[in-house]
C-alpha cells in the first residue's frame, strides 16, 4: 500500500541554527510554502519544520526537539562528506562504520543536528 516517504516533520528549538545545518552543512534546499512555512527539500522528499511551541495543526501528540534518528544517503562519497563535516566544525560521533540500510549494506557516519537529533549520513557499501 505505501510506496515511499513524501515528507516528515522536524520540531526545533533553534530555527536559525537548524536552517543553517540542513541547508549549509547537508546542502538541502530551503523551500517556503503555505503561510510562511518552511521545509528542507532533497530529491523527491522534504522535511517540514515546526518550531517548538508554535507547531502547525494537526501535529504529533508530543512534538519533541531532538527525538529523531534519521539516515540520509549522500550523493557524494562518504569520505567527501566527512571532510565537509570536519570543515564545518560538525563533530562526528561515530564512523565511518558498516550498517544495514533499507536496500542493503551501507557505510555511515553519525552527527547531531542543533536540536540533538541523530543524523546518519551513508553511502552504499
Amino acid at each position: 500500500m505505501i510506496h515511499h516517504l513524501d515528507h516528515l516533520v522536524l520540531t526545533t528549538r533553534h530555527r536559525e541554527r537548524c536552517v543553517e545545518f540542513y541547508t549549509r552543512v547537508l546542502r538541502m534546499r530551503l523551500e517556503t510554502f503555505g503561510q510562511g512555512r518552511i521545509a528542507f527539500r532533497f530529491g523527491d522528499q522534504k522535511i517540514n519544520l515546526h518550531e517548538a511551541g508554535q507547531e502547525f495543526e494537526p501535529k504529533a501528540e508530543r512534538p519533541t526537539p531532538g527525538a529523531l534518528d534519521l539516515c540520509f544517503l549522500a550523493q557524494e562519497p562518504l569520505d567527501s562528506v566527512v571532510r565537509r563535516l570536519e570543515t564545518a566544525g560538525i563533530p562526528i560521533e561515530a564512523g565511518p562504520v558498516p550498517r544495514t540500510g533499507a536496500t542493503g549494506p551501507i557505510r555511515s557516519v553519525y552527527v547531531r543536528d542543533p536540536d540533538g537529533n541523530l543524523i546518519e549520513i551513508a553511502e552504499p557499501a
